[in-house]
């Protein structure tokens, strides 16, 4: 495997080493001459290689929602690491790179509702981590079992990412691509990162299997050439064709176990059963203005809460024994806010069960604003509430805001930073606990696990931004996945869509459409049996991270040693 890995190598004399390649011609001098000859070629890793890199970013883009070609996930994987085999690390990095680029401009195309730069540059940024992923599979591919290396070290760019920096962004990640497929219900056994690297198993054995049989093709061909060499006495033809066949049916054999391991992991769904509602109320229109108009937004989540008072009362609905509302519903401060307090109290009196309300709130020195989920009671009102703990680095707070208010004209929006909630959301509502978690945090392992101890997840989340782009089916995914991992039903409220109310088992229950008002109302089970997932917490992820990491290390020490021999 090794001596195959090296043959793979871009030959000496290749553009970049200073030479052109052509007999007798000087070597080019200067930067710009290197310059040219590497847009030429495609850098060292050609263009050929390159391009590639862009197949295997696009295909893996294709897996997302809303698309949803799931299957292509694996194989840009294998096409990716086909791409990195051979190649130097930093040859390697560089066409990962490529390669991340072609995946994240367009997985996060919905970006673009806020601007094309803050798109292109988050996408860039993003694209960043595949450089130590690139230079990792690159080295550890002149392993034996090398698939199995390339899976962890996915595993261990996708925890970097979430976490670094200004606490990560893990959108997009490659467990999100498998949200409803055979590989989801080993979320409930190692939560998202487990997903991610059964992925990217099976597109590291997708790879192998290629590698192995065009060994055995060689193997055939080289077969042929004898045998015609030879006299009809001759010795028989060594069947090394069908040896080499052997470890890509052993890679197929394995692919195909790890999809049917996953269809016999078993993902429960039963539980005591509760009647829940979901309020989308809708925004007046399109776009960052809406923020503008927030009596209008609170006035919707108040008619739609009435209305299904009145379709209670009339036997059209059966009667929830909670309600939830969206994040932003009130954009007006409940606390602050008179008019705001008196619609919300009346809509909750009205339905007469407790409503979760999502709205903002001033912080007690008026400093910041809060982002919460107030739990509102028919009788008391107002009660326990939770803040979100992970507010958006440059869309709800502004770090180095000295700075860039100076320079971006455009971060005069956010004229105030948002607080930090300090303890997790599992709070009581009505006949249950819930644990919330506030838009985005749905894509972060922590902040969901923290809240699973809740007998039902709530993800309330305000889409209005981004409607009609990526980003909504993308959440709706992510919730999916969540669902299976904590063995939990999930209700998500959205200002304009989509809301979703998801069974344990992550099926769909129910699903609006985006920028209409939607009441949804359902009995979903309620349970408390944690899955293996939330008792092995973030162990799986740092053991899988730490596994590539050391494969990077063996392969980097195996080499020095060759090197001195």
């Amino acid at each position: 495997m090794a001596q195959e890995t090296l043959r793979d190598r871009p030959p000496a004399g290749g553009p970049g080493d200073g030479r052109d390649g052509a007999p007798g011609a000087a070597a080019p001098s200067g930067r710009l001459s290197r310059l040219r000859g590497a847009l030429r070629s495609g850098g060292r890793a050609g263009w050929p290689r390159t391009l590639l890199a862009v197949a295997a970013g696009l295909a893996m883009w294709l897996a997302f929602p809303p698309l949803d070609l799931t299957p292509l996930a694996p194989v840009g994987v294998a096409l990716l690491i086909l791409v990195l085999r051979g190649l130097p690390a930093r040859t390697g990095a560089w066409v990962a790179f490529v390669a991340g680029a072609a995946f994240f401009l367009p997985v996060l195309e919905g970006i673009s509702a806020i601007g094309p730069d803050g798109w292109i540059v988050l996408s860039l940024v993003q694209a960043l981590y595949f450089l130590p992923l690139g230079a990792g599979i690159a080295v550890v591919t002149r392993l034996p079992a090398w698939p199995l290396w390339t899976a962890a070290l996915w595993v261990g760019e996708e925890l970097i990412r979430g976490r670094v920096p200004f606490g990560g962004f893990p959108w997009a990640r490659l467990a999100f691509s498998q949200t409803a497929t055979p590989l989801t219900p080993y979320a409930s056994y190692g939560g998202a990162p487990l997903v991610t690297f059964v992925t990217a198993l099976i597109g590291g054995l997708l790879a192998f299997a290629a590698v192995a049989a065009h060994r055995a093709r060689t193997a055939r061909r080289a077969a042929e050439s004898a045998e015609s060499a030879e006299s009809a006495e001759g010795p028989e033809r060594p069947p090394a064709a069908r040896r080499a066949l052997v470890p890509a049916a052993g890679a197929l054999a394995l692919i195909a176990a790890l999809t049917g391991g996953g269809l016999l992991i078993p993902t429960p769904a039963s539980g005591r059963p509760v009647t829940v509602a979901v309020i989308q109320g809708n925004v007046p229109r399109l776009g960052l203005d809406f923020l503008g108009q927030r009596k209008a937004v609170l006035n919707n989540h108040v008619k739609a809460t009435h209305e299904l008072a009145a379709r209670v009362r009339a036997g059209e609905l059966p009667r929830p024994e909670l309600v939830v509302w969206p994040e932003n519903a009130s954009d007006l401060d409940p606390y602050a806010e008179p008019e705001a307090y008196t619609a919300i109290d009346g809509a909750v009196k009205d339905v007469g069960v407790p409503v979760l309300v999502g709205a903002l709130t001033d912080t007690p020195d008026g400093e910041k604003v809060e982002n919460r989920g107030i739990v509102w009671d028919p009788r008391s009102g107002p009660g326990d509430y939770y803040v979100k703990r992970h507010p958006v680095p440059f869309g709800e707070y502004l770090p180095f805001r000295d700075v860039l208010t100076k320079l971006i004209t455009r971060f005069e929006r956010i004229p105030r930073d948002f607080a930090k909630g300090t303890r997790s959301g599992v709070m009581r509502l009505g006949p249950v606990t819930v644990g919330d978690v506030i838009c985005f945090e749905v894509a972060y392992d922590t902040e969901v696990r923290d809240v699973a101890a809740g007998d039902l997840l709530v993800v309330q989340t305000n889409n209005a931004t981004y409607g009609r782009t990526t980003l909504p089916p993308q959440q709706i995914a992510m919730s999916r996945l969540r669902a299976v991992e904590h063995g939990r039903t999930i209700l998500v409220a959205a200002t304009s869509g989509i809301s979703a109310i998801v069974a344990p088992d992550g099926r769909m229950l129910d699903e609006s459409r985006e920028f209409v008002p939607d009441i949804q109302v359902g009995t979903v089970p309620a349970r408390t049996a944690r899955t293996l997932a939330d008792r092995v917490g973030a162990a799986p992820e740092w053991a899988l991270a730490a596994l590539g990491l050391g494969a990077v290390l063996a392969a980097a020490w195996t080499a020095r040693k060759n090197e001195g021999n």
